[in-house]
């Protein structure tokens, strides 16, 4: 009688990502995914760029980038989507060591804001303050710089 071992194959990094965007994604708090800092937050899928997203090799973490709703208080977020996407890659067969989360822009209600905000435009001025508004002045970093004299 012969047995066959059962051996632990390590999740497909590819189909790991797909999964965790779409947890990450699908958390409440959660606007979008988003490239972080030069958009280095992503996984080369055949054919595709998969933004927010970045599955490590070896010891290196699990990297997330996303833009969160100002609704919950950041640093509780940032603690949910962690181990969420640790159990998620622990149940996979990836565990990982760490799972390093970017928040990279919070996205804030247009009523928050304003409706010129919420337009793109800058809000008017208000003309009842009868105080001047500030300019802007800059000041030359250094003296020019003399010429010499062109004579007869």
């Amino acid at each position: 009688m012969s047995t066959t071992a059962t051996m632990t194959h390590p999740a497909d990094p590819d189909a790991l990502a797909r999964s965790v965007a779409a947890a990450v994604a699908a958390h409440p708090a959660v606007a979008r995914l988003d490239g972080g800092v030069f958009g280095a937050v992503a996984t080369y899928l055949p054919g595709r760029r998969l933004v927010g997203v970045r599955i490590g090799q070896g010891d290196e973490p699990v990297e997330i980038a996303v833009v969160l709703h100002l609704q919950s208080p950041i640093p509780a977020v940032v603690r949910s989507l962690r181990r969420e996407v640790a159990a998620l890659c622990a149940a996979a067969g990836h565990p990982v060591a760490a799972v390093d989360v970017t928040v990279s822009d919070v996205d804030v209600p247009a009523a928050e804001v304003g409706p010129q905000a919420a337009e793109g435009e800058l809000p008017a001025q208000d003309t009842t303050d009868p105080r001047p508004v500030p300019r802007a002045t800059v000041a030359p970093t250094s003296p020019p710089t003399p010429r010499p004299a062109t004579g007869p």
